[in-house]
């Protein structure tokens, strides 16, 4: 028996989200007139990161994509994206949990 393989394939979808991200980023770096290099600066980052962000390369950490968003104004996207207060499929599991009915213990108060 071989040698188990610690990360499993990442999902079609994941990979053409991903892909998509770094065209949309290379898109809004070129939209503002900024090269490669002078993004790469701004983010703190080597501009063969860049590159490879920009062609979906699925192993450039999360932080990149994050400081990039933040160098274009757009930080909140990221805040944003999965907003509990608005996750809809999340709030309905939690309401189908909920009691049927609330009884008064013994001896308690009906005040909150």
């Amino acid at each position: 028996m071989g040698t188990p393989n610690r990360e499993s394939p990442l999902p079609l979808l994941v990979e053409r989200a991903i892909l998509k991200l770094g065209s949309d980023i290379s898109l809004a770096r070129r939209r503002r007139h900024l090269s490669q290099a002078s993004l790469a600066e701004r983010m703190g980052a080597s501009l063969s990161t860049i590159r490879r962000m920009e062609k979906g390369d699925t192993r450039v950490p999360i932080h990149f994509f994050a400081r990039a968003l933040h160098v274009f104004g757009e930080i909140q996207a990221l805040e944003n994206l999965l907003d509990t207060a608005k996750d809809d499929i999340g709030l309905t599991l939690m309401d189908e949990q909920l009691p049927k009915r609330v009884r008064r213990k013994p001896g308690a108060t009906g005040a909150l």
